[in-house]
């Protein structure tokens, strides 16, 4: 059959109509996330290796953001998180953590606590809902990010930190392809409809390749313990993935902020790295030890 003059081809609409319901199974602009995704992962490289400072700036900007985003969705629920002193402890945990070690990250994170207690104890009545959702941010956000940055403090943490960062963005692309073609079984339907076990498959898949390849060519460590810190983070991060989900879904919001186009809000893209960097400083830490 011949296609009327100007009329769009049958095989070409077709293929136009299962890209865009890829998209829409997705829940993503595609060439939006590829390119932001891009320029992110290589503004991180430079900031890695050309100055591990560079690297603490940088983070603590997207920590500052996600609190500020994290802020405006509680804001939804009435909920006024002390923006002034979180954000203030969040800089200092960040470097505290880069300077003085876990230590000094725990202490910074007891002292940003008790700020936002007193801030806003005397700001105004009936503090506990907004103290405790303060507190809770603190911990969430700049407490877990403060993990990669003990990582980047050690003598060779760039390279560390990129291998951390390598298998995380691997489980998320590798749970979104997988997703993306096969997946038909809801990994939890009620919280995330659009995860689905054959994406978790795929996250795994990844996540233990690029581990493998990271901790071996970058930390000249076993095969072995990339493999265990592809696991544990593809398990970590989708559980933190889930709980940013449910979050969203009690806040009554979709995504957390529209900074990144394709992306979502900054907290949207460390809802999976944020739980799993305790997970790799620890697993980093025990199974390749710096060499001496």
């Amino acid at each position: 059959m011949v296609a009327a003059p100007g009329s769009v081809p049958p095989s070409t609409s077709l293929a136009r109509t299962g890209r865009r319901l890829k998209d829409r199974r997705a829940g993503r602009n595609l060439p939006a996330a590829v390119a932001v995704g891009s320029g992110l992962g290589a503004l991180v490289a430079v900031s890695l290796f050309v100055r591990k400072e560079a690297f603490v700036v940088l983070a603590a900007a997207a920590i500052v953001l996600a609190v500020w985003e994290l802020s405006n969705a509680f804001r939804a629920r009435r909920i006024r998180i002390p923006v002034v002193p979180v954000v203030v402890g969040a800089v200092g945990m960040l470097a505290s953590a880069f300077v003085g070690g876990a230590e000094a990250l725990l202490v910074t994170f007891a002292l940003t606590a008790f700020a936002v207690l007193m801030w806003r104890v005397l700001d105004g009545p009936n503090p506990v809902r907004d103290v405790t959702a303060g507190v809770f941010t603190a911990a969430y956000v700049p407490f877990l990010a403060g993990f990669a940055v003990l990582l980047l403090a050690q003598p060779d943490g760039a390279s560390r930190v990129l291998a951390f960062l390598l298998v995380g963005i691997g489980s998320d692309i590798g749970g979104y392809a997988f997703g993306v073609v096969w997946g038909k079984h809801p990994l939890a339907p009620s919280v995330s409809p659009k995860k689905s076990w054959e994406g978790l498959v795929g996250s795994a898949v990844f996540a233990v390749a690029l581990g493998i390849a990271g901790v071996t060519l970058a930390l000249d460590g076993p095969w072995w313990a990339g493999l265990v810190l592809g696991l544990a983070i593809v398990l970590t991060a989708t559980v933190g993935d889930l709980s940013e989900s449910l979050l969203k879904r009690d806040l009554g919001i979709k995504d957390m902020g529209s900074l990144l186009p394709g992306h979502g809000g900054i907290m949207d893209r460390l809802d999976s790295l944020l739980p799993a960097a305790p997970v790799a400083y620890v697993l980093l830490t025990a199974l390749v030890p710096v060499a001496a």
